[in-house]
């Protein structure tokens, strides 16, 4: 149930999608709250032309800082407020990070004729050899062997 703290974080996602679009103009208009336990732990707009990084969304930034705040990988227990609708990137971002929940503002629709969040979701259920880049996998046999490597390690980074 959405409750006026939900409305409130919200409200300053809004305030950050306003400053990295408009007023800083650091990239696209997008901004992202992360909270948990009543604390914001990361808060962000988007920084894709400021910093040169494709990958900078406001959601991936937040999501940095949050971790880095906490000393961890794991923001289980954290919700996620954004601007706007998570492309596949950021959302899986947010999955990776164990998020437990997202709200968002405007929706794909809301920004369709700017930013092409659905085409690439439309794109990523397609068979590989009809995505837009058409990724072909090629030296399997020596990944796999990293990955038997990996698995043997006693102390390996899993999260």
């Amino acid at each position: 149930m959405i409750n006026d703290k939900d409305i409130e974080y919200m409200r300053q996602a809004i305030a950050l999608m306003r400053e990295a679009g408009v007023v800083k103009k650091t990239g696209g208009a997008f901004g992202t709250v992360v909270v948990k336990d009543g604390e914001v732990i990361g808060a962000s707009g988007n920084s894709v032309l400021r910093d040169n990084d494709p990958t900078a969304h406001a959601e991936v930034n937040a999501i940095r800082q949050a971790c880095k705040k906490l000393g961890t990988v794991d923001l289980s227990g954290a919700v996620l407020y954004s601007s706007c609708e998570c492309c596949p990137m950021c959302y899986a971002t947010a999955y990776w990070a164990r998020i437990s929940k997202i709200y968002y503002a405007a929706g794909w629709s809301d920004f369709a004729d700017l930013f092409d969040d659905a085409n690439i979701q439309e794109d990523l259920v397609k068979e590989y050899k009809n995505r837009l880049l058409a990724p072909e996998q090629i030296l399997q046999e020596e990944a796999q062997a990293v990955w038997q490597e990996f698995r043997e390690l006693p102390d390996g980074a899993r999260y």
